[in-house]
């Protein structure tokens, strides 16, 4: 009974004192906290401080970077990885690693596609290497090729939870993306995924992600090699600064020459980061990828939170600013096509330039004939003079990037007009003189007829073929107008992305559509259109020829392995637009690019060419073959009412055309006129079958010396 008594008031006594119990408790919790915290900040101190430690050795520097000594070294080397579709990634991962070595430090070049990401990236994490990636951004937003199984591993190791959220933890990295923001819903989105991928895994950015932009008009530096060299000398500039040991990247906010980088951050800060749910992080990390550098402040540094509400505003501007095509929300001028940056390119390649987005160029033939060497096939099957033929476009942008491009895809692209636009009359005037111009500078050239050089001054047909999309310029109609008004005939070539354009335009001499393939598959791989609803609109255009009264082409370029299997779609496509005429020609292999993949095995021969216009032939019964020009690889099918009386009547009579069109205009378009109203006869050269295969007789033949007979064409 005592024994139990002495308990209880025990109990009793702890109860009543339960307060100071508890103080004592947390007191004490609270003294090993601060003991623990102290000692372990002692323990850092020394070990970063001391002159043994390997991290606090103050070496001398070579260039800058690379370390004397075995000790302190910050960086061991730098790893770059590319994804690459056409070799520009390639290039760049290359160019980038020859910089880097004349810093004295390790590189090495990767090709994704060769590289193991689930083995070899978790080693990355602690081998002190910079890891650089420069992927590029294919069809459909997809990544190259080369690079696909590495991003998707990457993909599935960021999402999958039995993954620890910290496996590549220690990985320091930066990535260049490569796209082209015509493409404005695939824009860089491969290097924006594997930003963030990264970042989701812990993987620690040593500066913000940078984008190359293909579309010159809309780069940031004129073009996607110079978006690449500015990001170069600020990824050199970091290197250098991670070399020394340097932990963050300046902010761009130092004041009065004092550097605000190296302050500490709060524990409150780091706490809260670390506490942010994953949720919340991956929402921010979609903000920070929209921003451009120029948005977070010019700089490279990684960006606060606290400062996501400006870079938001920022992109919500710059967003308006691209609807408008305007350089400021004031309503400053629209900006011009012609970048200096393209300018300078396309002036290399011997474009004449004119005005803000216009360019004129003398094709070859048009020298050929000059010297009595032969014309174009356009003067095989229609009649054309290609001596006085200008090739011309009042737009060098296009909605299509295709794969066989013979500019090399230098022009801008897009899907509307938005930019500074120029005066036909303006156009057309600088147009003739700098053609004009051109053809002068023929005159006492070797070879060169003194009559056709004549004849060349005075422009007989334009051409609106030279590049790009001509009816995406606003003024086509007025264009058109002023060239039949100073009797020069129009043969005028569309992409067949712009159905209402073509539905609006007014009589020409010739309108082609390019149909360059017959499914919706081949058709994104080969023109990699972009419109998203290309393929509709692609079909609207081939409807909207069909209610064109004048004469319509379609024009087939075959590339072999990628478009000429197709047949029986090809015939269902020409029954939906019912074409007067259906080219087909041979793609022409213009050099090695890179913004193509194509090589001379995708050049079908000449024989190649005849074999695939018989069998399509075959399957349309109311078309047959009527011309042919060997040397450009080259067919012409012709519906079988320019068959008259058994005579092919394929070539045109530019002055019944002339006379039409003036009797149209004067009766403010009530006074119709057809194909049918001004056809002339195809010479027997022409033919198909003929002896000649398509060369006119009163020209000369011309075979360079030594060189094998090119039966490709060009």
């Amino acid at each position: 009974m005592d024994m139990w008594s002495y308990f209880h008031t025990c109990l009793v006594s702890i109860w009543l004192h339960r307060f100071y119990i508890y103080s004592a408790v947390a007191l004490g919790i609270s003294l090993w906290i601060v003991i623990q915290f102290t000692t372990t900040r002692t323990k850092r101190k020394k070990s970063h401080g001391s002159p043994s430690s390997p991290e606090g050795t103050s070496d001398k520097l070579e260039n800058g970077c690379a370390l004397r000594q075995t000790q302190g070294v910050h960086v061991s080397g730098v790893k770059i990885f590319y994804g690459s579709q056409t070799g520009t990634a390639k290039r760049f991962a290359k160019d980038l690693a020859e910089t880097v070595t004349s810093l004295n430090l390790p590189v090495e070049v990767i090709n994704m596609g060769d590289y193991d990401p689930e083995d070899g990236l978790v080693e990355e994490t602690s081998s002190r290497k910079i890891c650089v990636f420069l992927v590029a951004t294919y069809t459909e937003g997809q990544p190259p090729e080369s690079a696909a199984w590495f991003c998707k591993w990457l993909e599935e190791a960021a999402n999958d939870f039995r993954v620890g959220k910290s496996f590549l933890q220690g990985l320091r990295y930066a990535v260049f993306g490569l796209g082209n923001s015509a493409y404005v819903d695939h824009y860089n989105t491969v290097g924006r995924r594997m930003d963030r991928w990264l970042w989701m895994l812990s993987a620690s950015r040593i500066m913000a992600r940078a984008e190359g932009d293909c579309n010159v008009a809309q780069s940031k530096h004129g073009s996607i090699e110079a978006d690449f060299e500015a990001w170069k000398a600020k990824f050199l500039t970091r290197l250098q600064a991670l070399c020394r040991g340097e932990k963050k990247p300046c902010r761009g906010k130092c004041k009065k020459g004092k550097c605000k980088s190296s302050g500490k951050r709060s524990k409150e800060s780091s706490d809260r980061e670390q506490e942010t749910s994953e949720q919340d992080n991956t929402e921010a990390e979609e903000l920070l990828e929209t921003s451009s550098e120029e948005e977070a402040g010019g700089t490279d540094s990684v960006i606060d939170v606290e400062d996501l509400g400006n870079i938001m505003g920022h992109m919500k501007k710059a967003k308006v600013l691209l609807l408008e095509g305007v350089w400021n929300a004031a309503g400053a001028e629209r900006r011009e096509m012609i970048t200096p940056a393209l300018r300078e390119a396309l002036t290399k390649q011997g474009y004449k330039l004119i005005g803000s987005h216009s360019g004129v160029k003398l094709c070859r033939w048009t020298k050929s004939m000059l010297r009595g060497r032969g014309g174009c096939y356009k003067h095989t099957f229609y009649g054309i003079e290609s001596h006085r033929c200008m090739e011309a476009t009042p737009s060098l942008a296009c909605a299509n990037k295709c794969v066989f491009c013979w500019r090399h895809h230098t022009n801008p692209v897009g899907t509307e007009w938005r930019w500074r636009m120029d005066q036909p009359e303006e156009i057309l005037q600088e147009a003739l003189e700098k053609h004009q111009n051109m053809i002068r500078q023929f005159k006492g050239v070797s070879g060169v007829k003194a009559a056709r050089l004549e004849e060349g001054l005075a422009v007989k047909h334009c051409a609106l073929s030279l590049v790009g999309e001509p009816i995406m310029y606003p003024h086509i109609n007025r264009l058109v107008r002023l060239l039949h008004q100073h009797g020069i005939s129009t043969f005028l070539v569309t992409n067949a992305q712009f159905p209402e354009e073509i539905r609006k335009l007014e009589p020409v001499t010739q309108l082609y559509v390019s149909v360059d393939a017959s499914t919706k598959e081949s058709l994104r791989r080969i023109d990699r259109p972009l419109f998203k609803d290309f393929w509709q609109r692609f079909l609207d255009s081939l409807k909207a020829l069909a209610e064109k009264q004048q004469r319509t082409v379609y024009r087939l370029t075959l590339v072999k392995a990628w478009n000429v299997d197709e047949l029986k779609a090809y015939a269902d496509l020409i029954s939906l637009g019912k074409p007067d005429f259906i080219e087909v020609k041979g793609v022409t292999y213009c050099g090695e690019s890179s913004a193509s993949s194509l090589t001379m095995a995708n050049v079908p021969w000449h024989g190649e060419v005849v074999s695939f216009v018989q069998e399509l032939a075959r399957l349309l019964p109311e078309y047959g073959i009527a011309c042919e020009h060997e040397h450009s690889n080259c067919l012409l099918l012709a519906h079988s009412k320019f068959q008259v009386d058994g005579v092919w009547r394929t070539w045109i009579d530019y002055s019944r055309f002339q006379e039409l069109v003036r009797e149209h205009e004067r009766s403010g378009g009530s006074r119709t006129f057809t194909a049918a109203e001004y056809t002339a006869r195809t010479p027997s050269w022409a033919l198909f079958g003929a002896r000649e295969r398509g060369f006119d007789p009163l020209d000369v033949r011309f075979q360079r010396k030594n060189k094998a007979r090119d039966a490709s064409g060009c």
